[in-house]
């Protein structure tokens, strides 16, 4: 990098090209004050404060310190008279404005700090005519009487996180903070981020949690703690602020995932540990409490069903049970759960404990419900289950593929670095049936028909080959059987393929060339692709896309599948599947069998376990008898719910370990209470393979307990002879069997907090970008599988004419015995609704609000329902985190032949307005 001398306060220094004076000022430990420059990552000068004003010798005015870049030989003065008396009058004329400091609405904000460093915590000046506060978001609360229009919150609205709600309008003294057309802000369209509440220097912009009823700031904190967020798979990095052992607030790190920025989940979604439905001591069921698919049990009164236990008490009547099974049944009747929220080493020691305790491979989590499809293509055609580049990748490309995701609803804070690539000039390809708000950030958005994946994208694979568009000497040198795709290829044409998936020829055309002929290219993709029973086959097509171009393995390429839950690649690494030990190796060859049974001194099951959905069905067929679920909720997550309630009601022994009583623990014959994700530590690895430490934040309420002290007691008390003091032990015993941890160490991750395997070396970085040289094949190259269009399971008939989709709302994840028990979520999205375009409200003859009647072949649910554009005609998409409305009542349990996932995204459905059918029958 270039270097420039300069003078600083008569001192000889040195600025990077591109630096500027306040920053070299920072660097050399000279404090200058700033107020609408904000030093965190992202942020640009801009240099309308004048806060920060420096002199700069033979120059008429004084320059702004954060935006002026010093040139060869300048002599700066930050602390002349001149400058003083310029950042002193500065100051007092916004504190002229501002609330006096005792009452303001943070008497601790940065603007008060910088007041009195600089001694003017007073005016001479009149205050000019302020605004009203505004009290409508659930969240945080704007006082723009503290406001000094620095502009840092619209710069992290609209260039940060993109969401352009925040702007300045109105004119002269009239100009004011606005949210889109002067909107109350819990009426306008703001997704609260927070970030704006981050970056606001004065307190014109702060949680609600924080203020009194005369809007002044009451509540500090005792102290902060770093970890990171427990809901999606990006891996935010977090502060947590604690106050009498109680979470008030958190913040945004500047970890590698996130930068500092979080999602409304991240910054306002923690409380559900606080709520009062808690577990605090174990619950045993009462022995007249008998079981039945369609019991309700109220989870603040569970005592109609359960009474409380010790915990030597409810352990013994645990294991006794699933050791009476094992013992009379035989080991592959039992199988587990794990969870994919829970840690690294919880995942190891669970799959463990079913292997060696229970005695086969039944055990699996929910990206059997996920990603399993990506995941069994990449291993057929990569030999490696994790995304080749990071979601950052894609600041680095020139054209970005989005297919069957919807980031700015699942994956908010990777969809804000989309957006930030966007803006800066990238070509974004949005490819869904539905519409969604990243798509007004595209270049195009193919809204093909649902289902019909496969044919959309081999049409495009067709278009790259016969146009002559495939990086011909890295299939030579990188990949296999493009022979075999070129000959199956043909019949694919655009022409024959518009009909079936309803994109125009000349569009899949023009998109394919921008693929295939961009510098670097990336493809992200989502649930869209995976929850289809040609899933693996779409992944195929994907797989093929960037092999037959070359866009793998360089910076702003790759395939990257965005994970869900925020360990679901961690808890996949962990083996935490029924067909692979850890780190994917399958159980069935002996020669990777043979360390693992050397390591934990017991022979293990050489045949692949059984799979969520057929463990469902091998409980009805009674060939399953118990169970041990940790942190997941089947009885809402499971495709056919009646089918799997019906399965888990069934059960002769079922232990749930979990924070609520679910609507799996409903079923329960003992219930153990878990620590929530603030109140433990661990290790958790994010969709960039970026394993991160998360810290104890906080101690469990009550009775409860840590997962992995929990899980050691059951291990105990089915014969295991199990001493971890720690997760660090468990972590340790990890790096032994796990090639993919090889050169991270437990103390390596106290030291960095966050290490990207895989990692040549214990003291160099890992590697973001893999497959740079090669895969980890047998033959070192891909492998390129063939896709052919295959209908989805169940289509639409005159019966059930249109067609069903599911997945998340923004405020709220998974299964919701998180989010919907946390107050501003719940707040913000409260009621069950489902999304229908506003034609087939009007043919329907219903309005928002009304309820609608959703019936498939498997059962029926009343539901509001929401106008949405985005939705296409003759589609409804539901999320399926409502209880009261659950989704996956509806939803087709047919598999993916390959991944074993099920079909969630497409069945067919009838709706009509609700009374209609309760009048007929």
């Amino acid at each position: 990098m270039t270097k420039i001398q300069f003078e600083l306060d008569g001192k000889q220094v040195e600025a990077i090209d591109g630096e500027t004076i306040w920053q070299v000022a920072k660097r050399q430990g000279r404090e200058i004050p700033h107020l609408c420059y904000s030093p965190e990552p992202d942020y640009r000068p801009d240099g309308n404060c004048r806060a920060c004003m420096v002199e700069v010798e033979g120059e008429r005015v004084l320059a702004a310190s954060c935006k002026r870049t010093p040139s060869v030989g300048m002599k700066v003065k930050s602390a002349s008279p001149r400058a003083i008396a310029a950042q002193k009058m500065v100051m007092e004329l916004l504190v002229a404005d501002q609330p006096a400091r005792e009452t303001s609405h943070d008497p601790d904000s940065k603007f008060w700090h910088w007041a009195e460093k600089v001694e003017v915590t007073e005016s001479r000046f009149p205050a000019a005519e302020r605004w009203q506060g505004d009290a409508s978001h659930p969240a945080m609360r704007v006082n723009l009487d503290s406001c000094i229009q620095c502009g840092l919150c619209v710069r992290a609205c609209r260039e940060v996180q993109v969401n352009d709600v925040i702007g300045m309008a109105y004119r002269s003294h009239e100009s004011k903070i606005v949210f889109d057309f002067d909107d109350p802000m819990g009426e306008s369209t703001c997704v609260a981020c927070g970030e704006c509440v981050q970056a606001c220097p004065t307190g014109a912009l702060m949680p609600s949690v924080m203020l009194d009823e005369n809007q002044t700031r009451v509540t500090y904190a005792d102290r902060k703690v770093d970890s990171l967020c427990p809901f999606c798979g990006v891996g935010c990095q977090v502060t947590y602020q604690v106050k009498d052992e109680k979470v008030i607030y958190a913040e945004g790190r500047d970890g590698p995932a996130n930068h500092n920025r979080l999602c409304v989940k991240g910054r306002f979604g923690f409380d559900y540990i606080h709520h009062p439905h808690r577990l605090t001591k174990p619950l045993v069921r009462l022995p007249n409490a008998k079981k039945d698919s369609n019991d309700q049990v109220d989870p603040a009164n569970p005592f109609t069903h359960f009474r409380e236990a010790s915990w030597e008490e409810a352990l013994d009547i645990a294991a006794k049970g699933l050791v009476k099974i094992r013992d009379e049944k035989g080991v592959k009747a039992l199988a587990g759960f794990g969870s994919a929220k829970g840690s690294n080493e919880e995942a190891y020691l669970f799959q463990k404990l079913v292997r060696t305790g229970f005695g086969s491979n039944n055990v699996d989590h929910c990206t059997r419900l996920c990603h399993a499809s990506s995941v069994a293509a990449l291993m057929e055609g990569l030999n490696s289950g994790a995304v080749s580049a990071p979601f950052a990748a894609a600041m680095d490309a020139e054209v970005i593929i989005v297919i069957g995701a919807n980031p700015t609803i699942n994956h908010p804070v990777a969809a804000t670095f989309i957006k930030n690539a966007a803006k800066r000039g990238a070509k974004l390809i949005v490819m869904d049936p539905r519409g969604q708000s990243l798509s007004r950030h595209a270049t195009k958005h193919l809204a093909f028909k649902a289902g019909s994946d496969v044919a959309m994208l081999n049409a495009m694979i067709n278009t790259i080959i016969t146009e002559g568009l495939t990086d011909e000497q890295y299939i030579a040198g990188y990949t296999e059987g493009f022979d075999d795709l070129k000959a199956r290829i043909g019949e694919f044409t655009p022409e024959k393929m518009e009909p079936i998936c309803g994109i125009a020829a000349e569009t899949i055309r023009e998109v394919a060339r921008l693929y295939a002929r961009s510098r670097a290219s990336i493809i992200f993709w989502g649930m869209g692709i995976s929850q289809h029973v040609h899933g693996t086959d779409n992944a195929r097509c994907l797989i093929a896309l960037a092999l037959i171009t070359g866009q793998v393995g360089r910076p702003g390429t790759g395939l990257h599948p965005l994970r869900g839950q925020n360990n679901v690649q961690g808890a996949s690494d962990a083996g935490l599947i029924p067909m692979f030990l850890p780190d994917y190796q399958p159980v069935g060859r002996t020669d990777l069998r043979e360390p693992f049974e050397k390591l934990w001194h017991q022979d293990l099951d050489p045949v692949r376990g059984l799979t969520v959905v057929e463990i469902m069905n091998a409980i009805h067929a009674g060939e399953i008898t118990g169970m041990y679920i940790e942190g997941e909720n089947p009885a809402m997550s499971d495709p056919d719910l009646q089918h799997a309630r019906e399965a888990l009601a069934k059960l002769d022994h079922l232990v749930v370990q979990d924070l609520f009583v679910t609507e799996t623990a409903f079923h329960a014959d003992v219930i153990l209470p878990a620590s929530a994700f603030a109140e433990k530590s661990g290790s958790f690895t994010n969709t960039d393979r970026r394993v991160q430490l998360a810290r104890e934040v906080i101690k469990p309420p009550g009775d409860a307990r840590q997962d992995l002290w929990i899980i050691q007691e059951i291990a105990r008390r089915m014969g295991l002879d199990w001493r971890y003091d720690g997760p660090a032990d468990v972590f340790t015993e990890m790096t032994q069997v796990m090639p993919s941890l090889q050169n991270i160490t437990w103390e390596r991750l106290v030291r960095e907090g966050a290490v990207t395997y895989p990692v040549d070396d214990p003291h160099k970085p890992g590697n973001e970008i893999i497959f740079t040289t090669g895969f980890p094949t047998a033959s070192g190259r891909g492998k390129i599988v063939p896709a052919h269009v295959i209908a989805p399971d169940e289509v639409p008939d005159s019966e059930y004419p249109m067609v069903l989709s599911t997945g998340r709302v923004l405020e709220h994840w998974h299964t919701g015995s998180m989010t919907r028990r946390s107050m501003v979520l719940d707040q913000i999205e409260p009621e069950a609704v489902a999304f229908m375009s506003p034609k087939d409200m009007r043919r329907l003859k219903v309005w928002p609000g009304d309820f609608i009647r959703l019936e498939t072949r498997r059962g029926a649910v009343e539901i509001k329902v929401r106008s949405d554009r985005d939705v296409p005609e003759n589609m409804v998409f539901m999320p399926f985190c409502y209880a009261e409305a659950a989704a996956n009542l509806l939803t087709n349990p047919a598999l993916d032949p390959f991944g074993k996932i099920p079909e969630f995204k497409f069945c067919a459905v009838r709706a009509e307005r609700a009374e209609i059918r309760s009048a007929a029958e």
